[in-house]
């Protein structure tokens, strides 16, 4: 079977791609071949460009060049590593540069009143960039080949926080309609399969009284409807999880539940309970028989056993609350991130909360090591199911991106209390717990809202769900080992995602969490890819 082509749309740091580019027939060879993978953010699609460089080469003869690059610990030293790799490797670096298109995909244009413009584009930009979109899509296939079209249009519209932060949702607010991008684009070049995914609140959402979920539905299901004159193709909506409740006359599948779409990724070898909605569609005109699904597994893979055995960091510090101004905000000073000032002051916290929770913590981490780029270590994994054969490299030696934030010092004593608690009572604490001491200054703190605002990540369970709020604050992601007295790392972060631990994330440590947060688990990816690969292996004449 010759590879199949795929373009990635809102592609994100690459979990999707990264699942599918790693399935291999049985002697070895890549079943699918990403071609494009279209991203808006600068940083996510520099990840997206060094990946797809680490793909132009065989399995074990990634060179060295890059090795050195994503294990320089020196800015300046790796920017000349970079040019480096740009000299030596033209043709892999441009294939690559091919591949990753830092680009933004159009949404509907808006006007406030003046008629000036407030975000969006106009109808002439939108025409223009679909052109140049379907020119780029054009040039990637091969001739009158069949292609995947794979990928998750932004869903901040049809989240359950967002939504309950901004009271609902509009048919107004264009993020609603940015799904219809990636339909536009099943429409004008009428893939053979197509994977979208979208978060859990896409299912109850609700846009003046009709379910958005049901309208995707049938947009996906007849794109012409939407984009007429396109001669685009029906498409028949399955679930990676359920066999159809059965068909209709015209051999559609029909599902009575809507949750039939929902994958609980830990029931799927994930070391994290993330609830998404993911869609795979497949062109009317091909038929297949024996429709398989993903398989569950028969235990869940527990937090542990995925992060325990990384290199022990301790967290930063950088400053505490001396008092508050006039306007009741917060003054703070500044405090020297070193080993002797973070130990004073966990020790501190350890004394006050001995008297609560008569704890065993015996001594913390004694090192300076908050993490760095890159920490050279012989890892140890034994209890991690998946390291061998998903994980390692064995020309990393080490652990990239695992660096801890710098942290107020007021969260430190927050982060050890619910870290102890969890050990001594098998529960995180909610803020009622918390001694007055640790409580935080918020006006509204007692009202419920903060209830779980600190949340230690349980050993023994898969984590929840990593998202982008990552990037803000770790009060949500507490490490469970007392001693080191943080948040996750990115790379720990990343471990719960599933990327294997040679996958670079570019930018700044928080551009690193949101991409790590926004994205789809590259082995959850794996599995989908191989139902997709059996479903071209079956179709008719087509390969």
């Amino acid at each position: 079977m010759n590879s199949i082509p795929i373009i990635d749309l809102f592609a994100g740091p690459g979990g999707l791609g990264e699942g599918f580019s790693s399935v291999r027939d049985q002697k070895g060879k890549k079943i699918f071949d990403i071609r494009l993978s279209i991203e808006k953010d600068e940083h996510a699609h520099k990840t997206l460009r060094l990946r797809s460089f680490y793909r132009q080469f065989e399995d074990g003869k990634i060179p060295e060049l890059y090795y050195q690059y994503i294990k320089e610990n020196n800015k300046k030293k790796q920017e000349s590593l970079l040019r480096k790799i740009k000299e030596k490797y033209k043709k892999e670096w441009e294939n690559a540069e091919r591949e990753a298109w830092h680009f933004e995909l159009p949404y509907p244009e808006e006007y406030n009143k003046k008629g000036e413009k407030k975000g969006g584009y106009t109808e002439e930009e939108i025409i223009e960039r679909h052109k140049e979109i379907d020119l780029r899509i054009q040039e990637a296939l091969p001739a009158n080949n069949e292609f995947i079209l794979i990928g998750g249009p932004p869903c901040q519209a049809y989240s359950l926080v967002g939504r309950a932060r901004n009271q609902g949702i509009s048919a107004q607010d264009h993020r609603v309609h940015l799904y219809k991008e990636y339909l536009r684009i099943i429409a004008k070049h009428h893939p053979a399969v197509f994977v979208m995914e979208n978060v859990k609140g896409l299912l109850s959402a609700n846009v003046d009284g009709l379910k958005v979920f049901d309208l995707i539905k049938a947009d996906l299901k007849e794109p012409e409807k939407v984009y007429p004159g396109l001669n685009s193709p029906r498409y028949k909506v399955f679930s990676f999880i359920k066999e159809p409740n059965y068909f209709d006359e015209e051999n559609f599948p029909v599902y009575t539940n809507d949750k039939d779409y929902l994958i609980r990724t830990e029931k799927y070898n994930i070391p994290q309970r993330r609830h998404r909605v993911i869609l795979l569609g497949i062109r009317e005109d091909i038929t297949f028989k024996n429709y398989s699904v993903l398989k569950k597994n028969t235990k869940e893979t527990p937090l542990y056993q995925v992060i325990d055995n990384l290199p022990k960091i301790r967290s930063g510090i950088g400053r505490k609350v001396t008092g508050t101004n006039i306007k009741g905000n917060h003054i703070y000073k500044t405090i020297r991130n070193d080993y002797t000032n973070w130990i004073d002051a966990v020790n501190e916290y350890k004394e006050q909360l001995d008297s609560v929770l008569r704890n065993e913590l015996k001594n913390f981490i004694k090192t300076d090591q908050t993490g760095v780029n890159y920490i050279k270590a012989d890892l140890e994994e034994e209890n991690n199911p998946l390291y061998e054969s998903w994980y390692k490299d064995d020309q990393l030696n080490g652990v990239l991106n695992h660096e801890s934030r710098t942290h107020l010092k007021e969260d430190l004593g927050r982060y050890l209390f619910s870290s102890l608690y969890l050990k001594a009572k098998g529960e995180f604490p909610r803020l009622k717990d918390y001694p007055e001491a640790l409580q935080p200054a918020h006006k509204n703190r007692k009202t419920g809202k903060f209830a779980d605002r600190f949340r230690t990540q349980k050993p023994d369970q898969p984590a929840t769900t990593i998202t982008s709020h990552i990037s803000k604050d770790g009060h949500y992601f507490i490490h469970y080992d007392s001693s080191q007295c943080r948040s996750l790392s990115v790379r720990e972060a990343a471990r719960i995602q599933t990327f294997p631990d040679n996958y670079y994330f570019c930018g700044s440590r928080t551009h690193q969490y949101h991409q790590v947060g926004n994205a789809v688990p590259p082995y959850l990816a794996k599995q989908i890819a191989e139902i997709v690969k059996d479903i071209f292996k079956k179709k008719n004449n087509v390969l």
